[in-house]
């Protein structure tokens, strides 16, 4: 009989394809030691009990209780990790103003290494806490405390993806915020992913480094061409933002007489290690490249109702087989969660869908075929994130890591409305979706480590 470094047994909902759950029910997960799941035994498989008699009782056997279930756990693909400090604030002013009257000060004060820890250490926790295992990060200028946060993630257990993020255009970027020169740009950018592969080497779950140009506006055109060049030397992740909004959409367009898909593309920007957040203003030519080029979208939800100007069509890009997953884009978005997430996704899709100008006609009000289910938001949530990262989590699986979050939905503090103890479990999984809050995530394991529990 193999011996597995651990074995759970329970309940566990994964995507099966975008539509349609796969539903695990009692099911054994043997985990090796390197944190993979290698094998999923049912309950009729021969070995099931032969197991359940082995394990049984032992520190390395993981038993559900009644009312819990695994779930995979999320993949963020947009965070701004200074920004967790002036969540919450300030999502009332046009994106422009936003940045410059709030963000570009606090992210400034990164420069000091003890504020940066302070920060950083508060957030990791939060998004572990929040169900949520991997995380793509946007950090700031400042090389040191961009190492700092890899630092931590590879500390705490996070699956972290962090960049320096590039700001060297001195007509686009506050004095007192922003890299000296280009050179400097580069080379900090260079020796940041030289020191995070140094440390990934040491981490079970993975940390990586990401080559990161803000947006197009923050940055000249020989640190877009640097930066293209680094991720091709070095096989890097690449994040940036593109076509987000009104304005970020129109600027690009008339610096370079083209939209930021093709002008990212020109710099070797684009690339099947590619996500680029909000994508809002994507026209079909600039999607057809996405899916030539294998760049992934980082689908903001809540964010872009504060800050995109419109509500992405989200249905229509899937069905050009274009990769999506989600993210909370902290600050822009207010919630580290991505189950808030997921419900913004579903709400937004459906306001695209049936517009929302009363004044028009029904059959003129909105975009036909644009709603997503909730289990379309949870495949982005968990598969699709892993799918735009070419990673193999997002899915309990075999062969994928083991990352996953317990839920409880008989907290006694807040128990979900399941009153019928043979409820359907397609109707479980959904009231999960929609409810949960963070005191339900009982606890969250990466890679085969337990990294949070209440």
């Amino acid at each position: 009989m193999k011996n597995y470094m651990q074995l759970f047994r329970g309940t566990a909902f994964s995507s099966k394809s975008p539509k349609e759950i796969h539903i695990l029910k009692d099911h054994l997960f043997g985990i090796n030691a390197d944190g993979l799941i290698e094998k999923i035994i049912a309950p009729d498989d021969s070995e099931y009990q032969p197991l359940l008699d082995a394990y049984q009782g032992q520190s390395n056997f993981h038993q559900l209780a009644e009312g819990q279930y695994f779930l995979p756990g999320f993949v963020d693909l947009h965070v701004h990790a200074p920004q967790w400090a002036q969540s919450g604030t300030a999502l009332d002013i046009p994106l422009h103003d936003w940045l410059n009257t709030y963000t570009f000060p606090l992210e400034s004060k990164f420069s000091d290494l003890d504020f940066a820890k302070k920060v950083y250490d508060d957030l990791v926790s939060t998004l572990l806490a929040n169900g949520t295992t991997t995380v793509l990060y946007f950090a700031t200028v400042h090389k040191e405390a961009s190492l700092l946060l890899a630092e931590i993630c590879a500390q705490k257990g996070q699956r972290g993806l962090v960049g320096k993020v590039v700001m060297d255009d001195p007509e686009q970027n506050p004095e007192y915020y922003r890299d000296a020169d280009t050179r400097a740009a580069l080379a900090d950018t260079e020796e940041f992913i030289l020191a995070v592969r140094e440390l990934a080497q040491t981490t079970k779950q993975g940390v990586y480094p990401v080559v990161t140009p803000r947006f197009i506006p923050s940055c000249t055109d020989e640190s877009l061409k640097g930066l293209g060049d680094l991720a091709a030397k070095y096989d890097t992740y690449v994040q940036s933002h593109c076509s987000e909004s009104d304005w970020a959409h129109g600027y690009v367009q008339d610096r370079f007489r083209k939209n930021d898909a093709f002008a990212l593309h020109d710099f070797g920007l684009l690339r099947d290690k590619s996500v680029m957040a909000h994508c809002n203003f994507l026209d079909e030519p600039d999607a057809d490249l996405f899916a030539e080029t294998g760049t992934a979208i980082a689908h903001c939800p809540i964010s872009n109702a504060y800050f995109a100007n419109s509500v992405i069509p989200i249905a229509h890009f899937h069905a050009k087989g274009l990769e999506i997953g989600l993210g909370t884009d902290v600050s822009g978005g207010f919630s580290p969660s991505l189950f808030d997430n997921i419900r913004q996704a579903v709400i937004s899709s459906r306001m695209l869908e049936d517009g929302v100008n009363a004044s028009l006609p029904a059959q003129e009000r909105g975009v036909p075929g644009s709603r997503i289910t909730v289990h379309e938001a949870f495949y982005l949530a968990t598969a699709g994130g892993g799918e735009s990262l070419s990673l193999p989590i997002g899915r309990i699986e075999q062969n994928f890591v083991w990352d996953v979050q317990i839920i409880d939905t008989k907290l006694p503090s807040a128990k979900l409305p399941i009153f019928d103890e043979h409820e359907d479990l397609q109707d479980v999984f959904q009231k999960i979706l929609y409810l949960v809050q963070p005191e339900h995530i009982r606890e969250v394991w990466v890679q085969g480590e337990k990294v949070h529990s209440r």
